[in-house]
């Protein structure tokens, strides 16, 4: 067998000794939740297991409504979303329409559970996490009925939140230090989103990132903050793996893009995102190998001074290419392709592919 790379090993022993001693001082294990998702067939539960300071008192034991929790929590400096240590192989139930399903978090103290044959309608749901030694949780998914035809899948990063991330100081001042109400929406697309559930009436938007799943519960606030549609977040973990020190953010969307239409191989999907990263080309290859299976791509371009902070040139990553309006990606037209610099002018764009046949 081969050996576990030297970053996880080393991760792996610091959590060993690290765990023991917060323990001593107080600590105990949490759980936090992230938002699933899944069919009537299967669905996919998600959390994770963490230790975190014992104070005895909450702001919800104190009778907070969720606006003064949002509040209190948005003061909070980022940097605290990644002051965590995993609880890892810790033992977890989840409970789904009155039937229990133990399992266990993994080595760096998620859970992802499939759970086939679940029992739950189509809709909004509440599910039971219960983590050994913490306090119940619940985690909210959303079951998308056999009926759903049409979804959205949607960047975060500089596609509905201004973070110009691939900088790595910019990225890092916005992620570590600034407080996280200081986070700004990118124009319009909120009202995008809003757009296209009235045109196409159940259309479900889930979010692909290649930001930690830490910032998640801040991910969350923003959106309700700013009117974004709540769904599931598809994140990554900065850590090291099995295979190497860092995860490929690439192969991460690659990844769950396939998945998706593994899971939901009868919707046809929009997929937003950005040109500051690699958003268009990866979009354009899931186009050129299922043109069937996307209905169109929007992409936010940003501006010259964006894309110099973003990764030092004042041009798109992918070079501009199909920058005009009305661009395809196959040459028989199945796909098209539209870029703005806002959601205002992506939803003008975008209107007429929407509303078609």
């Amino acid at each position: 067998m081969s050996r576990p790379p030297l970053g996880a090993t080393l991760e792996d022993g610091l959590n060993r000794r690290l765990v023991p001693f917060l323990r001593k001082r107080g600590w105990r294990p949490t759980t936090i939740t992230y938002t699933g998702y899944g069919s009537p067939e299967k669905l996919r539960v998600l959390a994770r297991a963490l230790l975190t300071e014992d104070t005895g008192r909450t702001a919800a034991d104190a009778g907070a409504t969720e606006h003064e929790l949002d509040e209190a929590q948005e003061a909070e400096r980022g940097w605290r979303s990644f002051v965590t240590t995993p609880v890892a192989h810790l033992p977890i139930e989840v409970e789904i329409a009155g039937r229990t399903y133990p399992t266990r978090a993994d080595r760096d103290g998620y859970l992802d559970l499939l759970v086939p044959d679940h029992g739950l309608t189509p809709g909004w749901h509440d599910v039971a996490v219960r983590a050994q030694g913490a306090a119940p949780a619940t985690a909210r998914v959303l079951v998308i009925g056999p009926e759903t035809r049409f979804a959205v899948v949607s960047d975060i990063d500089d596609t509905v939140m201004v973070t110009r991330v691939p900088r790595p100081l910019v990225a890092a001042w916005n992620t570590f230090l600034r407080h996280t109400s200081s986070r700004q929406a990118v124009p319009g697309m909120a009202e995008l989103f809003g757009h296209v559930q009235e045109t196409r009436p159940g259309t479900p938007v889930l979010y692909l990132s290649t930001g930690a799943w830490n910032v998640v519960p801040a991910l969350e606030r923003f959106f309700r903050r700013t009117g974004l549609p709540s769904g599931p977040m598809l994140m990554t973990d900065w850590g090291p793996t099995n295979s190497g020190w860092f995860r490929s953010g690439q192969e991460h969307k690659r990844m769950s893009l396939r998945r998706l239409l593994i899971d939901f191989p009868e919707i046809t999907w929009l997929l937003v995102g950005d040109d500051g990263q690699h958003d268009p080309d990866i979009y354009s290859e899931l186009a050129r190998e299922h043109p069937d299976r996307v209905r169109a791509i929007a992409i936010r371009e940003l501006s010259a001074g964006e894309h110099v902070l973003s990764h030092g040139t004042p041009q798109a990553m992918d070079g501009g290419r199909a920058s005009t309006d009305g661009g395809r990606i196959v040459q028989d037209e199945q796909v098209p392709v539209v870029r703005a610099p806002d959601g205002f002018e992506l939803w003008r764009r975008l209107e007429p592919y929407l509303t078609s046949s």
